[in-house]
């Protein structure tokens, strides 16, 4: 039989070098999941994705916001995190606390979450399935997708529908005047930060009594 092999086209050395480190840093990152006990709810486990306007809370913030729900929400407390899957993982982290968390998403990769996740799409503000009861959460902690007035109100009308009072907003500080104006929130001196440095500034917002002064 003939040698075929001198048709098989060749990788360089420079590409080959490429390749082999990128499979390394996945190999890297699938090892850290295993040291980690493959935990699901971690921030980062499902990758930021830019063009969904997606970015994540740095760990202290994500945590801060969780404990500050937890606190809000009282026990046995129903919470609900729209657009805010980083707060969401922190707070399936803390398992067994006396809570329950549901998180409305548009980026259906969060459906790995089974029947807490619930698609969401912020320009459909009540296109919501029958099980979420008006005022069923006794706190919602929302931060819409995009710096804008549109995305913001219709966010707002879901935030209302969902809250029986509680309302904890994440927004750029740009937005103050608006938040102010849709949902009645006043800004808090805690700063939130994310995994990376973000441009515009970042501020929470509530409409009660809060652990973020």
């Amino acid at each position: 039989m003939d040698d075929d092999d001198d048709d098989i086209p060749q990788l360089s050395s420079h590409t080959l070098a490429a390749l082999q480190e990128f499979y390394l840093e996945q190999q890297q990152r699938e090892g850290m999941k295993t040291s980690q006990g493959f935990n699901q709810y971690s921030i980062g486990s499902i990758e930021e994705d830019w063009q969904l306007s997606q970015f994540w809370y740095s760990d202290e913030t994500a945590s801060r916001l969780a404990d500050e729900a937890v606190v809000a929400a009282g026990k046995g407390g129903r919470i609900a995190c729209v657009s805010a899957p980083s707060v969401y993982q922190k707070l399936k982290e803390q398992d067994g606390k006396d809570f329950s968390v549901y998180i409305l998403e548009y980026d259906r990769r969060f459906s790995v979450y089974g029947e807490e996740f619930i698609f969401y799409d912020y320009n459909h503000p009540l296109n919501l399935p029958e099980n979420l009861l008006p005022h069923s959460f006794d706190i919602v902690i929302a931060d819409p997708p995009y710096l804008s007035e549109e995305c913001l109100q219709k966010t707002a009308e879901t935030i209302k529908y969902l809250t029986k009072g509680k309302i904890l907003l994440c927004t750029g500080a740009i937005m103050e005047e608006q938040a102010a104006k849709n949902l009645g929130v006043k800004i808090c001196k805690f700063i939130p930060k994310h995994a990376r440095n973000l441009a515009n500034e970042f501020r929470c917002y509530v409409n009660y009594a809060s652990g973020l002064d």
